[in-house]
């Protein structure tokens, strides 16, 4: 990655980390918030908590099964030795994806009341 690509990523980085949660207080007093939109705020962060999960875990299923499928072409007597850690790191990360659909689900029902 060059160094006008990294210092773009850190700058993107930074505003979205430091300066786009100050809107947050940018709002007026007297606007006031309702049930509403505190429901439907959940109901979007659940849709982004799943979302991500679900994001994240593909990549990293994808990524741990292309790098599996590759040790084994390189060398197919240690497919064995490489199936089964394959296949606990696919299911640990299959975990993580069912821990962000458990947060989506209480999310949603925190939205609903």
């Amino acid at each position: 990655m060059s160094t006008p690509k990294k210092l773009a990523l850190a700058a993107f980085s930074f505003a979205a980390t430091f300066l786009l949660p100050i809107l947050a207080f940018a709002q007026d007093d007297r606007a006031g918030s309702n049930s509403y939109d505190v429901r439907a705020w959940a109901a979007l962060g659940a849709g982004i908590a799943i979302a991500v999960g679900v994001l994240g875990g593909a990549l990293g299923q994808g990524k741990a099964a292309a790098a599996a499928l590759e040790g084994i072409s390189r060398n197919p007597g240690a497919s064995a030795r490489i199936q089964t850690p394959m296949i606990l790191g696919l299911a640990l990360i299959e975990s993580l994806v069912l821990l962000a659909f458990v947060i989506a689900f209480f999310l949603q029902g925190f939205a609903k009341g």
